[in-house]
């Protein structure tokens, strides 16, 4: 897949793919038909993460009843809204349980400011993977309001014929996320080359072009086990994993 024309094409903010509704199929089961599922002795489901051949990271009984894929991304406010308020009791009610699994999948729907969130976010250890994507929530109001500023148009504008490995350095520095996940153990060094993977970056548009060959066309989309659900807010989509039989 080229990516240059990726950045070139995309605007800084695609408003209309972020937060878009998901349509698709929302068949239901009978009201907690789903039961729990105990995890192995010593171990723990919410501490039970791992990569998926997807490209995805999966938390959870990874033959969880109910599997539950997400196409975030990292600087879309509904995915902020819905990470800020869904995360902790998916966790608790849902993942704890056994009876789901939450996958995330990288969708770079603002093109170049996504680019760093994506790559560092992968770039760290699997067990703290869901710990950082909740805390980049948690902190995204001051990155949206760096991204709609003039600087930030400015830096758009100047990064639309730059080479992949410069458009994440240069937003990774003006967003500050070098900073951020230094606070977080990630050393520079290994934060910048990560910025600079091109195969990594290769692995999360293969990815985005997967996801949109299944109907993906904005962030949050949702799918349970292979069906796209029509949920894009926590409220909605608890509702569907209890028609579901959570």
């Amino acid at each position: 897949m080229k990516i240059l024309p990726l950045f070139a094409a995309l605007p800084l903010l695609v408003l209309a793919a972020c937060g878009s509704g998901s349509g698709g199929d929302n068949a239901s089961a009978p009201a907690g038909s789903v039961k729990a599922v105990s995890a192995p002795a010593g171990a723990n489901w919410l501490e039970t993460v791992s990569a998926t051949p997807e490209g995805g990271v999966r938390m959870g009984n990874p033959n969880a009843p109910l599997k539950l894929v997400e196409y975030g991304s990292r600087t879309c406010p509904v995915c902020g809204a819905f990470g800020r308020e869904g995360t902790q009791p998916l966790e608790q009610k849902y993942i704890a349980t056994g009876k789901v699994s939450w996958e995330f999948r990288e969708y770079l729907v603002h093109g170049q400011p996504d680019v760093p969130a994506s790559l560092l976010g992968k770039c760290v250890p699997t067990a703290v993977f869901f710990p950082i994507l909740e805390q980049m929530y948690i902190n995204q109001q001051p990155i949206e309001e760096k991204m709609s500023s003039s600087q930030g148009q400015a830096l758009f504008q100047r990064m639309q014929n730059a080479k992949p490995q410069e458009v994440a350095a240069a937003w990774a520095d003006y967003l500050g996320y070098i900073d951020f996940f230094k606070q977080r153990g990630l050393p520079e060094d290994k934060a910048r080359t990560c910025l600079a993977d091109a195969k990594a970056l290769d692995a999360i548009l293969q990815g985005m072009k997967a996801g949109e060959a299944k109907g993906v066309n904005g962030t949050p989309s949702f799918f349970i086990n292979g069906d796209k659900v029509d949920a894009i807010s926590w409220d909605q989509l608890e509702t569907v994993l209890k028609a579901r039989g959570a």
